[in-house]
């Protein structure tokens, strides 16, 4: 087997949405930097990125509950859900410019319009949700939000749960129509194929070993072909990690210390998918319920509409499961040796603080269809099992470290990149928003890591993305002009195509 020796000045190691981003940005601000992308898959966006491995939820918080928190004083905290909607408006921002200038065409192909919707029941629970609509209807980002605890209005919003509802228990839904259904897959895919346009070079079935410094401060990638076999090393000047699930090992195989002291705790979900075109048809909005007690945030129930293929689907889940692998396609191995002399007791001490957790996705393991149905009826209440199959989703990491408020062995829900102190490398690691929130997550590993260029790059940045450095919600002319220009752009305006 032979040894083969290449430059390049970027290497992007993954073939999901964060590398395409990253990729598609480098490629606007420098063209002629060389850019060369690792894969172990046969192709783009099979992992974390593929459309049946993750929710679709272009997450901008307008349904997801764990995104406002009631604090002791009984108000609704919209920090975090603020963020994360001003996020996911850069991502429709650089979206809108790709097709504007014509580097990928068709947006229909993956996003959707499609209502969000946030459904509880109980005193308490309608009460919050009551609260959580005030505080967020007030501002601009979520202006045209609606709230009903009208059962005849919910009928019209949400026939398909309100039908043969038997219950006595107060229940309340808020509504927007701003939301959309994105097929991260397809989209993934399409910035691959302009990549590759641009003469990025994709190598697919190329598995990372190893990634070392060189004397010369330069980044070794040591990388095996899986179909030859053949060991190549190339060396770049700069190295981005977002292999998923996967990017832990090699982050903590290129020894810097940002990387020490940091764990993965991977949960896996399963969907149920709906194959009955009569009930498809009745359900037109993501809806989403409140976690169980115990639950982790990644498994609040949701009952979606998807657009996956050009056919409308329907997909009820997560539900929350186990298993050691950081990818989908990943090694059994790959919980154990992830666990380093720097991380041991950061990794010893989430899980003595996260028995809970681990009981809950352990029983969860152990549910059978007819449990799965049974919790799936808490939503569609005359559900069949003859008309839902399950569906593996992809593997999740969440990221654990110390951190001063929660102590050692934290688990931190969220994405968060790790880069070296000299921004020669950085890795991108956690779950949801992920994905929605690709495009502001790049832009700070390009002004972190190439801060010497971001005065030359600022002009540009502004081209593709003309709200940046500035906060929408306290510029609603621009943020009115912006939804008005993406929705026209992305075709967010019009009527919900007819599919078979």
């Amino acid at each position: 087997m032979g040894s083969i020796q290449k430059k390049t000045d970027v290497i992007l190691i993954g073939a999901g949405m964060m590398s395409a981003t990253l990729g598609t940005l480098l490629k606007e601000l420098i063209p002629d930097w060389e850019i060369t992308v690792f894969e172990k898959l046969s192709k783009a966006g099979e992992e974390s990125s593929n459309e049946w491995n993750n929710a679709g939820t272009g997450h901008a918080a307008l349904c997801e509950l764990n995104y406002t928190v009631e604090k002791p004083d009984g108000s609704v905290d919209i920090t975090k859900a603020i963020n994360i909607n001003e996020q996911f408006q850069v991502s429709m921002q650089f979206w809108s410019y790709l097709v504007k200038s014509k580097l990928i065409q068709n947006p229909q192909d993956f996003i959707m319009p499609l209502p969000h919707m946030s459904l509880v029941q109980g005193e308490q629970n309608v009460a919050f949700l009551k609260k959580r609509f005030e505080a967020l209807s007030k501002n601009p980002l979520f202006q045209g939000m609606e709230f009903s605890d009208d059962p005849g209005k919910l009928m019209e919003w949400i026939p398909l749960i309100m039908q043969e509802r038997k219950t006595n228990e107060p229940i309340a839904a808020t509504k927007i129509d701003s939301g959309t259904d994105v097929n991260f897959g397809a989209l993934t895919r399409m910035l691959f194929d302009h990549l590759e346009r641009k003469h990025v070079e994709t190598n697919y079935r190329h598995s990372v070993q190893d990634i070392k410094r060189t004397s010369e401060g330069l980044w070794e990638v040591k990388v095996q072909n899986l179909d030859s076999g053949v060991i190549e090393r190339h060396t770049a000047k700069f190295v981005f990690i977002g292999g998923g699930g996967g990017s832990l090992h090699l982050l903590q195989k290129s020894g810097i210390p940002e990387g020490k002291h940091i764990g993965g705790f991977p949960v896996s979900g399963l969907f149920m998918v709906c194959n009955n075109p009569d009930v498809v048809a009745q359900h037109h909005a993501k809806v989403y319920g409140k976690a169980k007690v115990g639950a982790p945030p990644m498994s609040v129930p949701h009952l979606d509409t998807r657009f996956i293929d050009n056919k409308k689907s329907l997909l009820f889940g997560p539900f929350a499961g186990f298993t050691p692998k950081f990818l989908k396609h990943g090694s059994m191995f790959d919980l154990i040796t992830s666990v380093k002399p720097d991380n041991l007791l950061t990794m010893l001490a989430a899980g003595a603080k996260n028995m809970s957790l681990t009981k809950y996705l352990i029983q969860q393991v152990m549910l059978s269809k007819e449990q799965r149905m049974e919790e799936l009826r808490e939503f569609i209440p005359n559900a069949k099992s003859e008309d839902w199959d399950l569906v593996v989703a992809g593997q999740r990491v969440q990221v654990i470290k110390d951190t001063e408020a929660g102590g050692k062995g934290t688990l931190q829900f969220g994405t968060e990149v790790v880069s070296a102190a000299d921004g020669s490398i950085a890795a991108l690691l956690g779950a949801s928003p992920g994905a929605s929130t690709a495009v502001h997550v790049m832009l700070e590993v390009i002004s972190k890591c190439f801060p010497e260029y971001m005065n030359e790059w600022e002009p540009k940045i502004k081209e593709m993305i003309p709200s940046y450095g500035r906060s929408l919600m306290e510029n609603p002319d621009l943020l009115h002009e912006i939804h008005t220009s993406t929705g026209q752009t992305l075709g967010l305006c019009g009527k919900e195509p007819v599919y078979s």
